[in-house]
């Protein structure tokens, strides 16, 4: 049996777009469910689009997210080169070829010529290439005299073309409506379609995973392998990622790429997993995975048809599943800088950590920042309107009694550095006033916060601010709702 083989071959033009991504992690996991290989493979005959640096990019998205490759430009292989532009002198011999066989031919016609014949036929346009009729003489004459030209794949009489993909079932066309498709540019490179070909070919590739915009162009592939007696590989076609019901995710139109989504504080573990089940779905309804799980589970048979829409709500809601389930000192390691940004005084920072790691969604400095600002600082003139809280039947009045009582009761405290002992002093209040415990408990942690939504409650703010600072914000709230009841 052939051995399973699949390749990345990524254009060095930017950031890694989510569909990019997405593409090449169908194709890691085919490969490895199999046992099979990974290539890594740069396209990089688009001198035009090419932008420094993006490489790099390329290697340490790949990296980050653990598809490590078995071969590529960086670890070399036995079918390279991996770079494109360093395999040119092969792709004008396989062209050659073709002609010889009649599969391929020299286009001499000029732009203007092309265009004359798109705007005669209109939206249905299918050049048709007047060099095909040139005698072998005319054609040698042309080419001595220096003419630029470019090689077009000869496609005549070859009647129904059909092939099987894994998503989108038994396909067939009329060949003989194919476009005949450059495959040597008049620079001397190869064009992507032609290149692609040769390339999975010389390197054994046995599943070609691409998006589903290449169905139409695959006969046309087909027709190449055809032509020079190679098998075809096994296609697996994807449909698109969408940001809505109309329109593609596009980096051009402002949507974030892998890259802007890591720098706004996802994990790249959860962006895999989330890209994951865009346009896949497993056999149950599981939705949390690690790669090693996506690799045993994965079936190019539960790929959808459909296009998928990227949810970025339901990406934040996978990321905050991540970030809960991170070993603590995990967590803290990470989070530790942007609490640093926040806090300068000498505080319990781990156990600030331990009290926002299952209340935020991404590292994201502002989301952070506004879960633990308080500590740093009380807010100036927060509002009273705070201390009345329906649920709780609590009034500005009640609230007022109930910190007077917590201040009386907590100055005389000592066992600050234990959050249970701080809990079980304040909770005497309760009894001591013949209260439910919210009608104490609230008004502490709103005149220790100036919050209404804090990670933790009053025993566990308490326990951070310390006694000195606990009891001058719990006075700040009895001066604050005095002076607003006598007004």
């Amino acid at each position: 049996m052939k051995k399973t083989r699949t390749r990345f071959a990524p254009s060095p033009t930017g950031y890694m777009h989510i569909g990019n991504l997405r593409t090449a992690l169908f194709e890691y996991l085919i490969a490895k469910h199999d046992n099979g290989d990974f290539i890594l493979r740069i396209e990089d005959t688009d001198q035009v689009r090419q932008v420094e640096g993006a490489t790099e990019i390329i290697y340490n998205t790949l990296k980050s997210v653990g598809m490590n490759w078995d071969e590529g430009p960086d670890i070399g292989g036995n079918y390279g080169p991996y770079i494109q532009s360093e395999r040119l002198p092969m792709y004008k011999g396989y062209a050659e070829e073709l002609i010889k066989l009649g599969k391929a031919h020299y286009c001499f016609c000029s732009e203007e010529e092309i265009e004359k014949q798109r705007q005669e036929q209109g939206e249905s346009f299918v050049f048709h290439d007047p060099c095909k009729n040139l005698t072998p003489e005319e054609i040698q004459a042309k080419l001595d005299a220096g003419e630029p030209y470019v090689i077009r794949q000869t496609i005549d009489h070859v009647g129904s073309q059909d092939f099987d993909d894994e998503v989108y079932g038994h396909i067939e066309v009329d060949g003989d409506l194919l476009d005949e498709q450059v495959l040597i540019k008049s620079d001397g490179f190869p064009t992507y379609n032609f290149a692609n070909v040769i390339d999975d070919h010389q390197m054994e590739i046995s599943h070609v995973v691409r998006g589903n915009e290449y169905l139409s162009s695959t006969p046309k592939y087909n027709l190449l392998y055809d032509a020079f007696g190679w098998e075809r590989p096994i296609y697996v076609h994807v449909p698109p990622v969408m940001k809505d019901e109309h329109h593609k995710l596009s980096k051009r139109n402002g949507d974030a790429s892998f890259q802007d989504l890591v720098a706004k504080g996802y994990l790249p573990d959860a962006i895999i997993n989330y890209i994951a089940l865009l346009g896949w779905s497993p056999e149950n309804d599981q939705e949390i995975f690690s790669m090693d799980e996506l690799i045993q589970v994965f079936d190019t048979h539960r790929i959808s048809k459909r296009p998928a829409i990227f949810d970025i709500d339901k990406l934040t809601w996978m990321n905050s599943e991540y970030i809960k389930a991170m070993p603590k000192d995990v967590f803290y390691q990470k989070v530790e800088p942007y609490l640093k940004k926040v806090i300068t005084k000498d505080l319990d920072l781990p156990y600030i950590a331990e009290l926002i790691q299952s209340r935020i969604d991404r590292f994201d400095q502002e989301e952070i920042t506004e879960k633990i600002d308080f500590f740093e600082e009380l807010p100036e003139d927060y509002d009273l309107e705070m201390y009345k809280h329906k649920r709780q039947k609590s009034t500005k009045e009640k609230s007022l009694v109930s910190l007077k009582a917590a201040y009386d009761l907590l100055k005389d405290f000592d066992q600050w550095d234990s959050v249970d002992a701080i809990g079980e002093e304040m909770m005497k209040l309760p009894t001591q006033l013949e209260v439910k415990n919210g009608v104490v408990l609230w008004p502490i942690r709103t005149a220790l916060s100036g919050k209404r939504a804090t990670p933790g409650g009053a025993f566990e703010i308490a326990y951070v601010l310390g006694k000195e600072e606990s009891l001058r914000r719990i006075q700040v709230g009895i001066d604050r709702l005095e002076k607003d009841l006598q007004n």
